[in-house]
Order: structure tokens, then C-alpha cells, then sequence
């Protein structure tokens, strides 16, 4: 599976904890995250990350293309809800694309936690079930 990181200023020290807490799970599958996040991952892990340009440089948009291309299929974004973001619209975005592409989307630990234990077990179907799907894409 192609997972990707992402967290604002403040969150960053709970997205290493996770990706420490979860290595052992994690390192099973294709890592990308926007680039502070992903750099301050991977000096405290052994993951090895693709990392994109930081968010308010575009790394949320680049993950984005990810998500309409049907090449991501998960997303943890741990959001600071109480601090403005000057970027606030590519996020939105994002979320909006991975409402659209189906693609899950954890915005706290609690949810992150929950999907990947799913994913431990094994419990992940909604590829197959919207596999074919277009997405509103047109048909020829």
C-alpha cells in the first residue's frame, strides 16, 4: 500500500510518536510524506520515506496528484485544528480528493490508530469493492 504523511507544525512530534509506535507496520508498505514531516520520520525510524516539498510549498498538492491518479491509499494527516494555516485551501483540497477517490484519511491519532490496526489485520476491501470505478472521469 502507498501511504502517505502529513502534519502541521504542531503535530509533528504525535506523527513521529505514531510512526514510531507503528514502524513495525509500516515499513511493510511505500512511505511518502510532504518534507519536514517525512525528514523528521525517518531521523527517528528506520522507514525510508519519499518525501515531497513541505505543504505550504505545494507537498499537499503533489500528495493530492497522488490521490487523483488512484496511486495513494491512505492518508495520515495529523491537523492542527486551532492554528490557522496560510495554505488552508491545498488542504482542503486534499481532503476533498480523498472524499472523491475514496481514499481514507485520518486527521487525529485516534483515527490513525484505528486504520492501521485494519491494516495489521488485514481488514482493508474498499479497493476491491470500488475497483473500476471512474470517479467521474468521462467514458468513451
Amino acid at each position: 500500500m502507498n501511504i502517505a504523511f502529513i502534519a502541521h507544525d504542531k503535530k509533528k512530534d504525535d506523527l513521529v510518536g505514531f510512526a514510531i509506535a507503528y514502524e513495525h507496520v509500516l515499513k511493510e508498505h511505500q512511505l511518502y510524506s510532504t518534507g519536514t514531516t517525512g525528514q523528521r520520520i525517518m531521523e527517528e525510524t528506520s522507514l525510508d520515506i519519499f518525501r515531497f516539498k513541505s505543504g505550504p510549498l505545494g507537498g499537499d498538492q503533489q500528495i493530492g496528484s497522488l490521490v487523483a491518479e488512484n496511486k495513494m491509499d491512505l492518508v495520515l494527516f495529523f491537523k492542527d485544528p486551532l492554528t490557522a494555516q496560510p495554505h488552508e485551501p491545498d488542504i482542503t483540497a486534499l481532503i476533498r480528493l480523498c472524499d472523491v477517490y475514496t481514499i481514507p484519511l485520518a486527521t487525529n491519532m485516534a483515527t490513525a490508530e484505528l486504520l492501521l490496526s485494519g491494516l495489521k489485520r488485514g481488514e482493508f476491501k474498499w479497493r476491491d469493492i470500488v475497483k473500476g470505478q471512474n470517479h467521474g472521469e468521462n467514458q468513451s
